[in-house]
This record gives structure tokens, C-alpha cells and sequence, in this order.
């Protein structure tokens, strides 16, 4: 006869919960807290959806209404009435993608010269490097701008671009993914009498191409949203890329209609959605790598 006691007859404590019960408990309740952060982030951008299509005067109701029942898309079109978007659209385009291109460029060929090529100082320089990520942009406007000056680029959209080429972050990511490749490939190559370029362009960039993406993704979000450095650089109004041009809707002393103004925000925000959308699976995969096999 078993003597193996009745979980029943035994106290709560006593009952050992099976490890898969555990596992999924574990399971829904990180699901549920995923469902709050995702809420947090949301909400705000719905909230300003819903706002752009009502009256300025149902912008501010309590409790907030987040459909509107009666969706004004003239808004949309007030925008473009009210400032030259599209000639914002145009330069932050121009800006943008050349920062892109550019940080693409130089973080991606600084990062293999830290991974694979040899020279005396390499990792002095490559601490001098990253110890650049540690000084805000504020404290070195105003050299920056004594430099743009002096070089005649004062109030050119090219005062953007120039010392924005290059990033330490983007060399730092490259030069990280470089390093969990295969050293074997390069020489290899390096056998056969390929050069260090050659073995760079042939062979370790299109294998790079996700931290490449992520990298574009994270500088488009950047620069696409940047603020501070239009705002010191750009004086005249046909040169506003379209985060300070979007500013002149708020109308004189803030007088102008919130409703329009986030109208603009959406409109700006489309191409930073679409970007990411189109590299979700390169940004996805460089995100998430963490070995190369």
C-alpha cells in the first residue's frame, strides 16, 4: 500500500508548483509589463494623432476624447498653408541622408581599421575615441561654430552635415561586429594579395550589413529630429530643416493652433516610421547579434 501523502491533505506551502505553471506565470506576467512600457510609448503619439484632427478649442477636453467624432484633415493641409514644408521636408532630406551616407562611410571603415589593421597607438586612440561620446554637444558649439564660420559655411545647410561625418558610437558598433567575424577570411584574402581595402569592401561589407542598418536607423532618428544644432547654425528660413521649421507654427508668444502644430509633428514623423519599417529586419538582426557562427 502507498504511503505517498495526499497533496490535498497537505498545507499550502507544502505544494510545489510544477516548473511549467512557474515558467508560464513568469511568461504572462513579463507579457504584461511588455503591454505597459509599449502603452507608455503609445498613448502619447495616439493622444497626438487624435489631437490633429479636432478644433484647437476640443484639444485640451478632460477626460481626454481619443477619437474625434467629427476628424478635421484640413489640419493637415493648414500646414502647408501656414509654412513652407515641403521646403523644410526638402532640406531635412538633403541633411539627413547625408549624414547617413556619410557616418555609414567612415564609421564603417574606422571600425575595421580598429578590428583587423595593426598600428602603434590603436588602442590609445580608440579610448580618445570613445572619450568623445562623454562631451555634450553644447560644450563644443560654440569652436564648432567659430569654425563654420571661418570656413564661410555660416547659415548653409553643408554647417549641418560637416561635423556630423563622423561618430564615435557608429565606429564603436562597427569596430564590435568586426571583431566577431572571422579573422581567418581576412587572411585569406591577405594571401592572395588583397589589400586592407580590398578585403574590406569585398568581403567583410556585405556581411555587415545589419549593424550598417541599425546603424542608419539610429543616425536617421537623430538627425532627422535634431534641434540644437539648426537653431545655433541656420538663420534664414528657406535654409529650417523641418524640426525648427515646424516651430513658427506655434504663431507669435504660442497663439497659434495646437491642433496644426501637431498636425506638423505627424507629418514629420511619417519618415522616420517609414525608415524603420523598410530596415526592420537588418535593425532587428543588428540589434540582436551577439555572435557571429
Amino acid at each position: 500500500m502507498s504511503t505517498r501523502p495526499d497533496p490535498q491533505t497537505l498545507p499550502v506551502h507544502a505544494v510545489r508548483v510544477p516548473r511549467a505553471a512557474r515558467r508560464q506565470a513568469w511568461r504572462a506576467l513579463g507579457l504584461i509589463l511588455l503591454i505597459v512600457i509599449a502603452a507608455a510609448f503609445v498613448l502619447p503619439i495616439l493622444w497626438t494623432v487624435s489631437t490633429s484632427l479636432r478644433v484647437p478649442a476640443d484639444s485640451f477636453d478632460n477626460p481626454p476624447k481619443w477619437i474625434p467624432l467629427n476628424p478635421k484633415w484640413s489640419n493637415y493641409s493648414a500646414v502647408f498653408d501656414q509654412v513652407p514644408l515641403a521646403t523644410f521636408l526638402l532640406n531635412s532630406v538633403i541633411v539627413t541622408g547625408l549624414i547617413v551616407v556619410l557616418q555609414l562611410i567612415t564609421s564603417t571603415m574606422s571600425g575595421y581599421a580598429f578590428a583587423f589593421v595593426r598600428f602603434r597607438g590603436k588602442g590609445a586612440v580608440f579610448a580618445m575615441v570613445l572619450a568623445t561620446m562623454m562631451v555634450p554637444a553644447q560644450t563644443t558649439i560654440i569652436p564648432v561654430f567659430v569654425l563654420i564660420r571661418d570656413l564661410g559655411l555660416a547659415d548653409n545647410l553643408w554647417s549641418l552635415v560637416i561635423p556630423a561625418a563622423g561618430g564615435a558610437f557608429g565606429t564603436f558598433l562597427m569596430r564590435q561586429y568586426f571583431l566577431q567575424m572571422p579573422i581567418e577570411l581576412a587572411e585569406a584574402a591577405r594571401v592572395d594579395g588583397a589589400s586592407h581595402f580590398q578585403v574590406f569592401y569585398r568581403i567583410y561589407v556585405p556581411i555587415a550589413l545589419p549593424p550598417m542598418a541599425t546603424l542608419a536607423v539610429l543616425n536617421f532618428a537623430a538627425y532627422w529630429n535634431e534641434f540644437f544644432r539648426p537653431l545655433i547654425f541656420l538663420q534664414s528660413t528657406e535654409k529650417f530643416t523641418l524640426p525648427l521649421g515646424l516651430v513658427s507654427l506655434q504663431g507669435n508668444l504660442g497663439t497659434g493652433s495646437v491642433s496644426i502644430v501637431l498636425a506638423g509633428v505627424i507629418i514629420g514623423l511619417i519618415p522616420s516610421i517609414a525608415i524603420f519599417l523598410l530596415a526592420q529586419r537588418y535593425f532587428v538582426e543588428g540589434i540582436t547579434t551577439g555572435s557571429f557562427r
